[in-house]
């Protein structure tokens, strides 16, 4: 009985090993990819603080420029998947990685409307696949009972590129003049290039497979190999079609799309917002920071939270019912004190349903029904991103305010934490 217990500790304290050398080996470098995925998507709001004027860009466009980014990204999502699938995680994440850094730094160059509008086209193609394409990778290397925890941590890439972002691209806008660039110009080149040298450095870094960790003995990649094979799976798709006719699949991306369409409708208008109160660059660079120092913190104490718990469907509905109540506040309050309560509020819960939602489809989708499965609900949930700063552009030139689209994005969020409550039934009907 002993020698049987000491084997089982023994085990166990492998398996621990095992996943601890995959964390530090794996995570650092993909959130610092994601860092600058989400710098490159989103900072454009810091951009049209002197960009709008200079190329002429109303409301309306700038939110439709901002938002078509996602056109391309979903129209690209489930063929880049499938490709990482044919072609293996580390060649496709750089090339992914590689591209978008490229067309990153070309909007540089863009001389009006319609260029705008092309490049931002063309940087949603280049990084097509790239979030649901570490999802999938990582589903191969941790077992699903730490999926939370391991998704939260590369998701505070989201919060720590709008920290790192903020005060960095307010800084650039004031080396106007400089080699006869501005400085919205110039924040594009700088937040671009490294995007193409941290492809690189994936493409040598990472591998494609746990029988490849060479950071790993034989015996851990056992142990691994092991635990992968053990986890239980409800009903799993492995067949690309059936996985995109699943109704489990198509409610989840519906229920992505909410949140995701208040995060980018909050996190591209922030800046705009915070200038409207009279605020100069350097302060807006700053207090854009707060609510995503809320989020970093927040997150990681709620996939705490699920890990213990395991009840990622109500911890789901939770965040987008919370994210709500931080848009009604935000819409409300009569004061930048509190407008700015409201906002973090609404960031933090959004940034932790993104952690929490990408374990649910991993339960049920396996092989390429996970890479193109992932991709698809992706690329559905991902059109939020182009709604949501869109629908608050159109809003603001219709009615002066933001409130209007702040009421909106708190309406689409409560319609997804109420799908988000009917996931439990349609798994139990898939058993």
């Amino acid at each position: 009985m002993d020698g049987a217990a000491d084997l089982q500790s023994n085990r166990a304290a492998i398996r621990q090993r095992v996943l601890r050398k995959n964390a530090w080996r794996l995570l650092p470098l993909l959130t610092l990819a994601f860092i600058f995925n989400m710098i490159d998507r989103t900072t454009v709001g810091f951009a049209a603080l002197t960009m709008n004027r200079s190329i002429g860009l109303t409301p309306a466009q700038f939110g439709w420029g901002a938002g078509v980014l996602f056109a391309g990204y979903c129209l690209f999502e489930i063929p880049s998947n499938l490709a990482l699938y044919r072609f293996g995680a580390r060649r496709w994440l750089a090339r992914i990685m590689i591209t978008w850094g490229i067309a990153a730094t070309a909007t540089a160059l863009v001389q009006g409307p319609t260029s705008f509008y092309l490049l931002r086209l063309l940087l949603g193609i280049a990084e097509a696949g790239f979030f649901p394409g570490v999802t999938f990778y990582l589903a191969c290397w941790f077992p699903a009972q730490y999926r939370v925890r391991v998704l939260a941590f590369f998701t505070l890439g989201v919060p720590l590129a709008s920290i790192v972002g903020g005060p960095f691209s307010a800084a650039l806008l004031g080396l106007n003049g400089l080699a006869g660039l501005q400085g919205w110009q110039w924040m594009f080149i700088v937040q671009g290039l490294p995007a193409v040298l941290v492809g690189f450095a994936v493409l040598a870094w990472l591998r494609d497979t746990p029988e490849d960790a060479h950071w790993l003995t034989q015996e851990e990649r056992g142990e691994l190999i092991a635990m992968l094979r053990e986890e239980p799976k409800a009903q799993p798709k492995k067949a690309l079609f059936s996985a995109l006719k699943d109704g489990r699949v198509l409610l989840l991306a519906a229920i992505q799309f909410g949140f995701v369409l208040g995060s980018y409708g909050v996190g591209i208008w922030l800046p705009i917002i915070l200038k409207s109160h009279g605020f100069t660059l350097f302060s807006v660079g700053m207090l854009s920071t707060i609510p995503y120092i809320a989020a970093v913190f927040g997150m990681l104490i709620w996939a705490r939270a699920v890990d213990r718990s395991g009840r990622n469907v109500f911890h789901l509905a939770s965040a987008c019912l919370l994210g709500a109540i931080g848009m009604v506040i935000s819409a409300v309050a009569h004061g930048i004190a509190m407008e700015m309560v409201g906002l973090s509020l609404a960031v933090l819960a959004v940034s932790s349903a993104r952690g929490i939602f990408w374990t649910i489809p991993t339960q049920f989708l396996t092989g390429i029904a996970a890479a193109g499965g992932l991709a698809f609900i992706n690329s559905i949930g991902t059109l939020g991103g182009f709604a949501g700063p869109y629908l608050v552009g159109v809003l603001k030139q219709a009615t002066g305010t933001f409130s209007a689209g702040i009421w909106a994005m708190a309406a689409v969020l409560v319609a997804s934490a109420v799908l988000t409550s009917t996931i439990p039934l349609l798994l139990k009907k898939a058993r």
